[in-house]
């Protein structure tokens, strides 16, 4: 008989009865089966939700804090959700964060997203915010795309009207109640647990408790608002969300919650193929996966989800071993040390975990060949990965029964045959999450077997994750995978990129058998990737206003000419920035001067030498507007942007350009000259005729890309 203490008092309000069970208005009509349920009334006029006399809820129990009393920081909040509530809040509507991400606020914890919940409505919120989609049948949600993040935003009438609670009443707003309170109190009754219950409003920094959901976090413990085997009939999933809050959050149920999740365990089978990998991905790829795994077999809801992984976990528990020294076990340990909630892996990791332990353990091999497998995962080439695993193969820990219990020496043709079998076999296993015939072929091995067996893992994840180990399946003594620094991206890793997937995997493993961090040798490749680096650095000019050519590979001489005094007065008033490219190889007999220049040299000219194999081109020109937008910049709109800016920000009498280059440099202008710069003129090219004459003192300066062809 299963009992539910409901604390209350009874109320008479017209034809219907009602009575409070942990803040929830609840008619007796609710419960039909009476076998099932028996109700137990005790009478607590103190501590009633409601008044006797008038049906009203009594609002002692509402409670608002400031966020400094609960220590929320605003630099863990996002920015892109905090904008989408400071819009919806100024069009007139009430905004809040909702759910998991204020739980998490108070725990001081990054959340992993941001949920939010409005009085708008939900074509109302599509039409203030130019890229949001209406998504969902049943529960639907509004995404809103924001400055490179998806926030999920849903709406106080959505959720009114698709509640299917037809046995729980709700008492009318008592007086002098603030109708903003008694509408948020009404969502978060439907709602799964307490903890998930708190409303916060960033704008106004107030944190909103209806149901003592601090006082739950203080103690850490979880409770469902409703009776906790109604709950988890109403959807199943929240089994799974409370399985994961509660390795997350090193969180305990409540008695009542507890035994709810043993006698409804079974019931997970119904939920559909994509919300059990949905709900299975938030457990194992944030940080919590070993002791969600140990969750889900104790409650008996491992046997259902991977029939397979709870079948080795009975056997190894049957001799003698703990769960948590298990091989499969540890793997995920480690995983876990690696990724975290604001920085999660890829489905595709946890799932090769899953395939690679499996594979072993139904034919273990050689701990050297293990070891070489998980050494070319990780170095991605074949003779660092010999070398390592040869250092290390004595100090491997065998795990049993994956690896055998064996230190005979290998020759490398014979590890290498062995690798490329161990990971056709790993592609092979990933069958088990995916076909039932595979699944119910590979349990014939134990003696009990359950009697449902499903596997979730999508056959295009299934695919994804057999691409990672094609490369070891093939021919591994010529294997090479550059990798340039053993540092994890956690943006490719979380977008599932193969490469990333496939280094951090072999980490993973490579922890596992030696027992310590494995740093890797990519000594060499690291200065590599730091010169690429500080390249990429050098030629990043967006910011530039006025740019010099510079040639780091001529040294100046003295006898390609000193600069003159005032060009070096004039350098603090300047602000330039060298543009090196490092492609160009240009010998010195490509980059000699034209006549007129070497002419000009006697005279005291300054004119900045341009490679002659340059043409000008105006289909190659680019305007400074478009250099401001970040396009690429060609030699001659670089020359367009160097004159320019020469024109506006220099007088006549300083108008030179520093610039060293393979040939010899040239004397300045002299200073008596008078620079004429019309737009007539600087569009006239100079004419061949002119090479060798003098120009006269009234003549305008020429355009510099029009001084050479």
């Amino acid at each position: 008989m299963y009992r539910f203490l409901l604390t209350g008092y009874r109320l008479f309000h017209g034809d219907a009865a009602f009575f409070q069970w942990q803040g929830r208005a609840i008619s007796p009509r609710s419960f039909s089966y009476k076998s099932e349920v028996e109700l137990v009334f005790q009478e607590v006029v103190n501590s009633a939700w409601f008044s006797s006399s008038a049906g009203e809820l009594d609002l002692s129990n509402w409670k608002r804090l400031h966020t400094r009393i609960l220590g929320i920081s605003s630099s863990k909040i996002s920015p892109s959700s905090l904008k989408i509530i400071r819009v919806l809040q100024c069009a007139g509507y009430e905004a809040y964060f909702v759910g998991g991400c204020v739980r998490d606020l108070v725990l001081q914890r990054v959340p992993k997203d941001f949920d939010i919940i409005t009085t708008a409505g939900l074509k109302q919120i599509k039409r203030m915010f130019r890229r949001a989609l209406i998504v969902g049948q049943r529960f639907p949600i509004c995404r809103v795309y924001l400055r490179g993040s998806f926030v999920e935003v849903s709406s106080f009438e959505t959720s009114s009207q698709n509640c299917s609670r037809d046995e729980f009443s709700y008492p009318k707003m008592p007086k002098g109640c603030d109708p903003r309170d008694f509408f948020r109190w009404k969502n978060c009754m439907k709602r799964d647990f307490t903890v998930n219950s708190l409303f916060f409003d960033p704008l106004r920094s107030v944190v909103f408790d209806y149901v003592d959901a601090l006082k739950d976090l203080r103690s850490m413990e979880l409770r469902t608002i409703m009776p906790a085997h109604l709950s988890f009939k109403e959807d199943e999933a929240r089994i799974l969300r409370g399985l994961r809050l509660a390795a997350r959050l090193n969180m305990t149920f409540s008695k009542e919650a507890e035994k709810a999740i043993y006698r409804l365990s079974s019931s997970v089978a119904n939920l559909s193929k994509p919300r059990i990998a949905l709900e299975m991905n938030y457990m194992l790829s944030y940080g919590a996966a070993e002791s969600s795994i140990l969750l889900l077999q104790k409650f008996k809801v491992l046997e259902i989800l991977l029939p397979f992984q709870a079948a080795y976990f009975s056997e190894q528990s049957s001799n003698g071993l703990d769960l948590r020294s298990t091989m499969l076990t540890k793997l995920f340990s480690n995983m876990d040390r690696l990724v975290s909630c604001d920085q999660p892996a890829h489905e595709s990791l946890w799932v090769a975990i899953f395939a690679f332990h499996k594979a072993l353990f139904s034919n273990p091999r050689h701990p050297l060949v293990v070891l070489t497998f998980a050494s070319l995962l990780y170095h991605g080439t074949w003779g660092e990965s010999i070398n390592f695993s040869r250092k290390d193969f004595l100090n491997t820990e065998i795990c049993v029964p994956e690896i055998l219990q064996t230190f005979n020496d290998l020759s490398d043709e014979c590890v290498a045959d062995e690798v490329s079998q161990l990971a056709r076999q790993v592609q092979d296993s990933v069958n088990v999450l995916v076909n039932t015939e595979y699944l119910s072929h590979e349990m014939t091995r134990f003696s009990k077997v359950a009697c449902v067996l499903s596997a979730f893992v999508s056959q295009k994840m299934a695919q994804r994750t057999q691409h990672i180990f094609v490369v070891l399946a093939k021919d591994v003594l010529s294997l090479k995978l550059d990798r340039l620094s053993p540092q994890i991206s956690n943006n490719l890793l979380s977008e599932g990129d193969t490469g990333e997937i496939r280094f951090v995997l072999g980490k993973i493993i490579l922890e596992t058998l030696v027992g310590r961090s494995v740093s890797g040798s990519f000594e060499g490749r690291e200065q590599v990737h730091v010169q690429v680096i500080n390249v990429l650095k050098a030629l990043d000019v967006k910011k530039c206003k006025t740019i010099s050519f510079v040639d780091t590979k001529v040294k100046d001489s003295p006898e390609q000419g000193q600069p003159p005094d005032d060009l070096e007065k004039g350098q603090s008033k300047r602000k330039t920035i060298s543009f090196v490219d490092k492609k160009l190889k240009d010998s010195r007999e490509q980059r000699q001067p034209p006549d007129d220049l070497e002419k000009r040299q006697s005279k005291g000219k300054t004119i900045s030498s341009v490679d002659v194999n340059l043409k000008d081109s105006h289909e190659q020109r680019k305007t400074p507007d478009d250099l401001e937008r970040g396009q690429r910049r060609t030699p001659f709109s670089l020359l367009d942007e160097v004159e320019d800016s020469c024109e506006k920000r220099l007088s006549p009498s300083h108008f030179e350009l520093s610039h060293y280059n393979a040939g010899k440099s040239n004397p300045p202008l002299s200073r008596n000259r008078k620079a004429v710069t019309t737009k007539s003129h600087r569009n006239k090219p100079l004419d061949d005729t002119n090479k060798g004459e003098e120009p006269s003192e009234k003549c305008s300066t020429p355009k510099l890309s029009s001084l050479f062809r």
